[in-house]
């Protein structure tokens, strides 16, 4: 007589829940329990870790799958914590699982060795050790070996099945019981240049000649400028064409005067609106040109995704149902009371409670035909004041057929904000850095963003300032300020760019706000690119340093060291896998020098306390030798406002 079938159920789900003896649990990364993909990079072994246990004292391994099936130990810490790492291919989507067992030939031979040592006779533990030999199925080209620890067992001879031979052999093909497996983890995989990357954002328009609206071909020129500043990256904000309706004048003015150029963040006349260029820059033949003049030398192209539309955009006819109205019917201006910009109105999301599909078709398409011009990376405007579930599906949709695209999220607003988009999808993410200027302050940041859960999808691109944030400590700190932000910028943060005048320490401002005066946004800027006082020595040095340095390119490596002042923040990136180590000493103010101890990081190289590290000076090229742990540093802001170290411990050379 059968079992009733509830019966059967009830017994097939005992078997599977018994099968499951060991406990996996505390996966990191998990980002919101699979909800969202961490991101990893391709060809960078990236950290995974656990928690694995199991009842009584068996030996447990544990290993990450991989998605081509392949397994990748991991090794137990303290605790019952379990690290290891694996490497994906890319970029795309990827996944992992963890596997645990019960490992029965190494518990036999910790368990006997133990017993050996102790001078206990051996018989029951030689027939154990047959048993398990005999249950063990040897795959191709393992068969000899097995065959020899067979005769070894035959034979009572304990020290050749308790050798190191005899412990590898059987962690490869051993019997593995209670094998336990953990939900598939969701990760995408992108291309190095999602993860480091150095940004020099331009206008076009501002590239001709004084007294001349800049174009396309003008860029290419200025393309072994950026090149020569060490900038991979060349970021234009919008190139479409600018409406006339409501057209801002200079410094934001409400009313345009002959011959004022407008924003460009008001996009759209009769002639075409984001999949089209302003008719003073070129046509998109001389765009394409460009973007193949500049990966020539090495820089990609990347544009601003501004999803604004000025009263004289073609869609306003075409499509009126896609965008936003008042109750009177008439068109509703983008505002953030009290301000409202009348050269600017809202698309229309939603309608209703149901997503507006042709318009979110019609953005995701918006990508599509820039990629297929070349482009690759989009800074996005303001994605925070669009609907989150439009992001996740834009960005997935484009992923599909371009998986190497790279989004970064202009979202200057609440933290849970910013990093939700970049759990969305987002590649990179612009911070706080432009506000944080203190040593407590960046200390405090930096630490949420290289050990809290946000460092597995929250990528930062420190811009030292942007078109429309001419920072504070900028306004009066001079040209010591200037060379102390752009190397913070660039050494603390994988990803890091700056605005184009950055460099000649450009400062005036608007007051009370950390906007620039007279804005490039509402007027052409023709900049002498040789001008005195200028800091692009600092900017190639630091680009030439992250491009030389592995060290550099794992924003994750860095580490806060000791400098016993709170005008100088101190900082290591370490990679150990090729011995490459920078120090880095930064005095954040600009007025007065300081004269301090700091501590050389002997632990975290492995190193007593007493050691001698031979060090370079990267600024001056000299080599010389530090010897213990505790060494005296002078900075002067006007001279020297930071010092910047190349290691060479004992043990080989960087």
């Amino acid at each position: 007589m059968k079992a009733p079938r509830s019966g059967r159920d009830s017994l097939l789900k005992l078997q599977d829940l018994a099968e499951r003896r060991l406990v996996i649990e505390a996966i990191d990364p998990l980002i919101d329990g699979g909800r969202f993909a961490a991101k990893a990079v391709a060809g960078r072994p990236m950290d995974v870790s656990a928690d694995i246990f199991g009842d009584g004292h068996d030996v447990i391994e544990a290993a990450i799958l991989g998605p081509d099936g392949g397994l990748h130990p991991m090794r137990p810490e303290p605790n019952d914590a379990w690290h290891g790492s694996i490497a994906f291919d890319g970029p795309g989507p990827a996944r992992f699982a963890i596997v645990a067992w019960r490992d029965l030939w190494a518990t036999w031979a910790r368990d006997t060795a133990r017993k050996r040592a102790a001078g206990q006779e051996l018989s029951v533990e030689l027939q154990e050790a047959r048993l398990l030999l005999d249950a063990t199925k040897a795959p191709r080209g393992e068969s000899g070996a097995l065959n020899a620890l067979r005769k070894a067992a035959r034979n009572d001879a304990v020290a050749d099945l308790l050798s190191p031979d005899a412990d590898a052999l059987m962690a490869r093909i051993g019997p593995r019981v209670n094998q336990t497996r953990s939900a598939d983890i969701p990760i995408w995989v992108d291309r190095e240049r999602a993860a480091f990357s150095a940004w020099y954002e331009m206008f076009p328009r501002s590239a001709g000649p004084a007294g001349r609206h800049g174009t396309f071909r003008d860029v290419i020129g200025r393309l072994d400028y950026v090149r020569d500043l060490g900038f991979d990256v060349l970021y234009f904000p919008p190139i479409h064409p600018i409406g006339t309706t409501n057209r801002k004048g200079r410094n934001n003015a409400l009313k345009a005067e002959p011959g004022d150029v407008g924003s460009p963040y008001a996009i759209g006349t009769p002639e075409g609106g984001m999949d089209a260029v302003h008719p003073e820059l070129g046509t998109l033949e001389d765009f394409d040109a460009l973007v193949e003049a500049a990966r020539a030398e090495g820089i990609e192209i990347a544009l601003d995704i501004a999803l604004n539309a000025s009263p004289d955009h073609p869609w306003l006819k075409e499509h009126p149902d896609w965008f936003e109205r008042r109750p009177d019917g008439t068109i509703k201006y983008a505002e953030n009371p009290p301000k409202k910009y009348e050269d600017i109105v809202n698309f229309r999301y939603y309608l209703d409670d149901a997503p507006n599909v042709p318009f979110w078709v019609a953005i995701r398409d918006l990508f599509l035909f820039w990629i297929r011009h070349g482009v690759k990376i989009f800074r996005v405007d303001n994605p925070h004041t669009k609907p989150f579930p439009f992001w996740e599906w834009i960005i997935g949709e484009v992923r599909k057929s371009c998986p190497d695209a790279i989004f970064l999220s202009e979202a200057f607003t609440r933290p849970k904000i910013m990093k939700r988009l970049a759990k969305l999808g987002f590649n990179q993410s612009y911070t706080y850095y432009t506000w944080r200027n203190t040593k407590h302050e960046l200390s405090e940041y930096l630490i949420e963003l290289t050990t809290e859960e946000c460092r597995h999808y929250m990528r930062p691109n420190f811009f030292t300032n942007t078109p429309d944030i001419n920072p504070y400590f900028n306004h009066s700190s001079g040209r010591p300020g200037f060379r102390t932000r752009v190397i913070l910028a660039g050494s603390l943060s994988g990803n890091w760019g700056l605005y184009s005048g950055f460099e000649f320490c450009e400062a005036a401002w608007l007051p009370p706000k950390d906007e620039y005066l007279d804005s490039e946004k509402y007027e052409l800027k023709h900049r002498d690119l040789n001008a005195p006082g200028n800091i692009k020595a600092d900017v190639r040095l630091i680009n030439h340093i992250r491009r030389d340095n592995p060290a550099m390119r794992d924003f994750g490596n860095l580490k806060l060291l000791t400098a016993h002042d709170d005008r100088v923040l101190y900082y290591a990136r370490l990679d150990h896998t090729v011995r490459n180590y920078l120090l880095f000493h930064v005095l954040i103010d600009p007025f007065a020098g300081a004269d301090f101890w700091f501590e050389l990081p002997l632990r975290e190289l492995g190193l007593p306390a007493e050691a001698s590290v031979e060090v370079e000076d990267v600024i001056h090229g000299n080599r010389f030798t530090w010897h213990g742990r505790d060494h005296r540093l002078q900075l002067d802001p006007h001279d020297r406002p930071y010092a910047i170290w190349k290691l060479f411990p004992p043990g080989g050379a960087a």
